[in-house]
């Protein structure tokens, strides 16, 4: 797989992202619903935003790896929240989780009237090989 990341501009640098990837020869494209902090018991979480975002990562983590998918391959990326203002002191959260899969992502950041249940934010992702 050739992954070319386009970016005409540097300030999306400090905010993670990519401004577009083209992706040339995959092997497969992974299309990952949205993940949010819905436990294994398939409990939807009252918890603050800090924690429901660190259970949608780890929920989109699993998804993928179990997939026999990468997060640094992860391509595309829409972050829903019913609060970007609930999100932002907690944006670092998933700015090192980026930085620790070395992902290249392009991304949207959509605030929502509301999400399934008690739920704060969802992840949404596509993954290729």
């Amino acid at each position: 797989m050739e992954k070319r990341v386009i970016n005409p501009w540097q300030w999306q640098d400090d905010r993670s992202y990519v401004q577009a990837v083209e992706v040339k020869q995959e092997e497969g494209t992974l299309y990952v619903s949205g993940q949010s902090a819905i436990g294994t018991d398939g409990q939807s979480s009252n918890a603050d935003m800090k924690t429901q975002l660190i259970l949608a990562i780890e929920n989109l983590e699993q998804v993928i790896s179990e997939a026999g998918y990468a997060c640094k391959n992860i391509v595309r990326l829409n972050i829903y929240t019913t609060s970007t203002a609930e999100l932002w002191p907690h944006f670092k959260i998933f700015q090192e989780w980026v930085a620790k899969h070395d992902m290249k992502q392009a991304l949207t950041l959509l605030e929502v009237k509301s999400l399934f249940e008690s739920l704060k934010v969802e992840l949404e992702a596509t993954v290729v090989k």
